[in-house]
């Protein structure tokens, strides 16, 4: 079985800078060292952090993470708030990730010896 990775990208398919504030999200299933499923979501939370409250915010990424059975986050940057709620979550939060995204997706499943969250 797989293991559900997210992270913001960008559009050259490199990791986002940050995650609460990411456009585009993707949500990948790794398995074997292998990204065995990739789906790009367009998010917007860019847009969207600063509508309503901070806690609307955490809200509608809780329920993406919940929706899409996200075990694992990878993260350039995340602020104090979100890495809290990811941690209450369960969810696996990597930060300081660069690079190509489905290359640290592969990367991220071999440091944890094929289990991640």
């Amino acid at each position: 079985m797989g293991v559900i990775i997210a992270a913001a990208v960008e559009p050259d398919g490199s990791v986002g800078h940050s995650w609460g504030k990411a456009r585009s999200v993707v949500v990948a299933t790794v398995e074997a060292d292998e990204v065995a499923d990739w789906r790009p979501y367009e998010v917007c939370w860019d847009l969207l952090h600063g509508e309503g409250t901070s806690g609307a915010h955490h809200a509608r990424v809780v329920t993406f993470l919940r929706t899409h059975g996200v075990e694992t986050v990878l993260v350039d940057h995340v602020g104090d708030g979100m890495r809290r709620m990811l941690t209450s979550m369960g969810v696996e939060l990597r930060e300081g990730i660069r690079g190509d995204a489905r290359a640290a997706m592969r990367a991220a499943v071999r440091s944890s010896s094929g289990s991640v969250g």
